[in-house]
């Protein structure tokens, strides 16, 4: 599966710089006298740099599911049997010949007695990860069985697998964009960037591709790359995020040199 990387939406950023506690930049309780029972009162909060920031990401279907439908219709119940028989064994060997797993391929049968015949009918659905050899089969049983099997549109669609692993790169992908105009920010005002104290999700959004409005609605006519776009899945993350921030650049460089 393919992950494509939109524009990001714009971050807002805000930040705060507050002075760092007596004592260390660590938060905790600083004892103040006067207080009953020698209780501590919350230190003021340390040097921080709060940002939000999103991404957009989009999957194309990794699967595509065709039906291949065919059938018979005989005075004698075995030339009705035999003329699907053939066929049906025609269309397994190609595509086990181009490397169709068995269990990507569901053959269902139908056999029915219509007025003074019999008929039978059957159904081939094959389940794709590679969509050029799905092309090329169904091009194959086109030119060879022609108008006796009906094929279906292909269906394209994501595994479960797919669906999780975009979730989670779109969210990752926000997570660095924040990361990244945090780092942008302190280096602004001379600042270093600390670790992370709070990093959280605030929206999450998924919606499937349309084709172009100038692009006809019907399903039957749409071509193979329209329904490929018409089925791919995007995402947006917004995440917001809060980030300690160290001590001056300029500060630390200058006690290197005087501790050298």
């Amino acid at each position: 599966m393919s992950l494509s990387a939109l524009p990001p939406s714009p971050a807002r950023v805000f930040v705060e710089l507050l002075a760092a506690p007596i004592g260390g930049g660590e938060r905790g309780n600083v004892p103040v006298s006067g207080l009953p029972g020698g209780r501590s009162a919350p230190a003021p909060p340390g040097r921080e740099v709060h940002v939000s920031g999103s991404a957009e990401l989009c999957a194309a279907p990794d699967r595509a599911r065709v039906s291949i439908r065919l059938g018979s219709r005989k005075g004698e119940a075995g030339e009705a049997r035999s003329s699907v028989i053939r066929r049906l064994e025609y269309i397994a060997q190609s595509a086990r010949q181009r490397g169709v797993q068995e269990e990507n391929v569901i053959v269902t049968k139908d056999f029915s007695r219509v007025e003074n015949a019999y008929q039978m009918e059957a159904e081939v659905c094959i389940t794709f990860s590679d969509f050029g050899k799905m092309q090329n089969i169904c091009n194959l049983l086109v030119e060879k069985l022609g108008s006796s099997v009906f094929i279906t549109p292909p269906h394209f669609y994501h595994t479960a697998e797919a669906v999780d692993t975009l979730r989670r790169q779109v969210c990752l992908a926000a997570v660095g964009n924040t990361r990244r105009k945090a780092q942008e920010v302190c280096r602004l005002f001379g600042q270093s960037l600390g670790k992370p104290l709070l990093i959280r999700e605030e929206e999450m959004k998924e919606w499937e591709g349309q084709i172009d409005s100038h692009s006809s609605n019907s399903s039957d006519t749409m071509t193979l790359q329209q329904r490929i776009q018409s089925a791919t899945i995007y995402a947006s993350s917004k995440v917001f995020a809060i980030f300690e921030i160290k001590g001056r650049e300029k500060r630390k460089k200058q006690v290197y040199l005087e501790a050298s």
